[in-house]
C-alpha cells in the first residue's frame, strides 16, 4: 500500500512478463496433449495408451499454472522491443517438446524422432517417421491435433488471454499479417470459425464419397492446414478416387489462401478475390506448370491423358499449397525436369496469412512486378511517371521501398538456408537433386519426400530438417531476432553484474 492506504498494483514487464506468458503456453501445450484422449471414447481398446498423454499433459498444465502465477494480481506492462519474438519462438519450442513426450514414452521413438514428428505437425509440414499402417488411432489423432493448432497458429490460440495490443504484436511475429476485424480477439474467433466450417464441410464430403469418418476427419484437417499427415501409407493415392482428389484439391487451395481473401469470398466479393495479386499468381503458376507436368508424366509413366492430368494437377496443387499429399507411389523414380518443377512450386508456396509455407506468393509476385517495373523504367523516357502498385484485396496498393527491401532480404536469407540444408543432406551421400527436393520440402513445410528423412535416418538429418521446418514456419526472422535479443540482454546483464562486483 502507498501512504494514502490505497493498495498499489504491481506492474510486471520484461522477462517476468515473458515467463508469465510462457506459463500460459505450457498450460495450452498440456491441453493440446490431452485432447487425443477423446479418441478413447471410440477406440476403448487403446486405453493402455492413455498414460502416454496424461502424464506429460497434466505435468505441463500444473507447471504452467505455477509459472503463470507471476502475473496473478499484477498489471501487465510492456514487452520491450523484439521481446515478442522471444515469446513466439519459446512458445513453439515448448509446444514441440511437450507434445513430443507421448512419442518418447512409447519407447518406439527417440527424442530426436519425436521432436521431428511434432515439429512437422505443428509447422504443418507432414514429413513423418510414424508407420501409419500400425500406429494406434490415438497417435494418429495426436498428429492431426498438432496440424489443427499449428495451422491456425499457436499465438492465435493465445489471444484470448492477451491484450489486443500485445496479442497483435505476437501474432505478427508468428508470421501473420491478417487481422480480419479491428479487434484481434474477434479476428481470432472469425478465423477459427471459418477454419472449422471448412473442416466440417470437408469431412462430410469425404464420408459421402467413401472415406471412413475417422479418415475423413484426419484428412480434412490435414488438407485445410496444408499439413499432409495421412492415416494411410499411400496418402490420398490409397483411395484412387477422382472425387476424393477433387475435394482434397479444393481444401488444399482454401488452406493455401489468405484468410482476408476467405472473408471477401464469403461476402460474395468474387471480383476482389480474382483480382487479388496472390490469387492471380497462384492460378498462373498452376496453369503454367500443370500442363508441363502432364507432358513429362505422359513421357515417363502414364499412357492415358486423363490419368496423367489427375496426377499432374494434384501434385502441382499439393506442392504449391505446401500440403504434401500425394497420389503417386514415389518421387524417387521421377526425372530431373519433373523434380525441378516440384522444387520450384514448393519454394514459392502459398499465400501470406494462410496455413501454407514457402517464400509466399505475395513476395514472388512483387519480385516479378519489380522486373517489369525495371524494364519499363529503362525503356521509357525519363519524363514518364508511373506508380508502382499492385492489387491486394480488390484495392490498388503502392509497394514502398522499405517493403521491397524486406522482401529482398527475406528471399536472400531463405535461399541461403535452402542451400545450407541441401549441402548438409549432400554430406550424407544423397544426390543434390534428392537433397534439394527433401530440404525444400522441409523448409517450405510441404511434406513430400524421397525418403531421406525416414524413420532410420541419421539424427543430424532429422535435426536439420526439424530446424528447416521450424524456421520455415516462423519465417526465419522471428527466431533470429529473438535469439539476438536474448544474446544482447545476456551481455547486458553480464556487464551489469561485473559493474556491481567492481563496486
Amino acid at each position: 500500500m502507498n501512504k494514502t492506504g490505497i493498495k498499489e498494483t504491481v506492474t510486471v514487464s520484461g522477462y517476468t512478463l515473458i515467463a508469465g506468458y510462457l506459463g500460459i503456453v505450457m498450460i495450452m501445450a498440456g491441453v493440446i496433449t490431452l485432447l487425443p484422449l477423446i479418441t478413447l471414447a471410440f477406440y476403448p481398446q487403446e486405453m493402455n495408451q492413455a498414460g502416454y498423454f496424461i502424464v506429460p499433459g497434466v505435468i505441463s498444465i500444473l507447471a504452467g499454472y505455477l509459472v503463470s502465477l507471476v502475473l496473478r494480481g499484477k498489471k501487465l506492462g510492456n514487452l520491450e522491443r523484439n521481446q515478442e519474438m522471444i515469446v513466439v519462438t519459446a512458445t513453439w519450442m515448448i509446444a514441440i517438446c511437450v507434445t513430443a513426450i507421448p512419442f518418447v514414452l512409447t519407447g518406439k521413438y527417440t527424442f530426436t524422432q519425436a521432436v521431428f514428428e511434432t515439429t512437422s505437425g505443428l509447422s504443418t509440414t507432414g514429413l513423418s517417421v510414424v508407420d501409419t499402417a500400425s500406429a494406434p488411432h490415438i497417435f494418429l489423432i495426436h498428429r492431426t491435433v498438432l496440424l489443427f493448432f499449428g495451422g491456425v497458429g499457436l499465438v492465435l490460440v493465445m489471444t484470448s488471454v492477451l491484450s489486443d495490443i500485445y496479442g497483435m504484436r505476437l501474432y505478427n511475429a508468428e508470421g501473420h499479417s491478417d487481422r480480419l476485424l479491428p479487434n484481434l480477439l474477434e479476428s481470432a474467433r472469425l478465423i477459427i470459425g471459418i477454419y472449422s466450417g471448412y473442416i466440417l464441410a470437408g469431412t462430410a464430403l469425404y464420408v459421402i464419397f467413401g472415406m471412413s469418418p475417422f479418415d475423413a476427419v484426419n484428412h480434412s484437417i490435414a488438407a485445410l492446414s496444408t499439413g499432409g499427415f495421412s492415416t494411410r501409407p499411400e496418402s490420398i493415392g490409397y483411395y484412387n478416387s477422382a472425387a476424393i482428389e477433387m475435394i482434397t484439391i479444393v481444401l488444399m487451395l482454401l488452406g493455401g489462401t489468405n484468410f482476408l481473401v476467405h472473408l471477401l469470398l464469403l461476402r460474395g466479393k468474387i471480383k476482389a478475390v480474382l483480382s487479388h495479386c496472390e490469387t492471380r499468381i497462384t492460378l498462373f503458376l498452376l496453369a503454367f506448370f500443370s500442363p508441363l507436368l502432364l507432358v513429362l508424366l505422359m513421357q515417363e509413366m502414364y499412357n492415358e491423358v486423363s490419368t496423367g492430368m489427375r496426377a499432374a494437377v494434384f501434385q502441382a496443387v499439393s506442392a504449391l499449397t505446401t500440403t504434401g499429399f500425394q497420389t503417386v507411389e514415389t518421387f524417387q523414380t521421377w526425372g530431373s525436369p519433373l523434380m525441378m518443377i516440384m522444387i520450384v512450386l514448393m519454394l514459392v508456396g502459398g499465400s501470406t496469412g494462410s496455413t501454407a509455407g514457402g517464400l509466399k506468393a505475395y513476395r514472388v509476385y512483387v519480385i516479378l512486378k519489380e522486373i517489369k517495373w525495371k524494364i519499363i523504367r529503362d525503356i521509357c523516357p525519363n519524363r514518364m511517371v508511373f506508380t508502382e502498385t499492385i492489387k491486394r484485396y480488390g484495392k490498388e496498393e503502392a509497394v514502398s521501398s522499405r517493403e521491397k527491401e524486406q522482401i529482398h532480404t527475406f528471399i536472400c536469407v531463405y535461399l541461403i538456408l535452402f542451400l545450407t540444408g541441401t549441402f548438409i543432406f549432400c554430406l550424407f551421400g544423397y544426390s543434390i537433386q534428392d537433397s534439394m527436393f527433401e530440404f525444400s520440402s522441409a523448409l517450405s513445410t510441404v511434406g513430400l519426400s524421397v525418403g531421406i528423412t525416414a524413420y532410420d535416418a541419421n539424427p543430424v538429418i532429422h535435426w536439420t530438417a526439424a530446424a528447416g521446418m521450424f524456421l520455415g514456419r516462423l519465417e526465419v526472422f522471428a527466431v533470429l531476432i529473438g535469439a539476438a535479443r536474448i544474446i544482447s540482454d545476456g551481455k547486458g546483464a553480464a556487464a551489469e553484474h561485473r559493474k556491481n562486483i567492481r563496486r
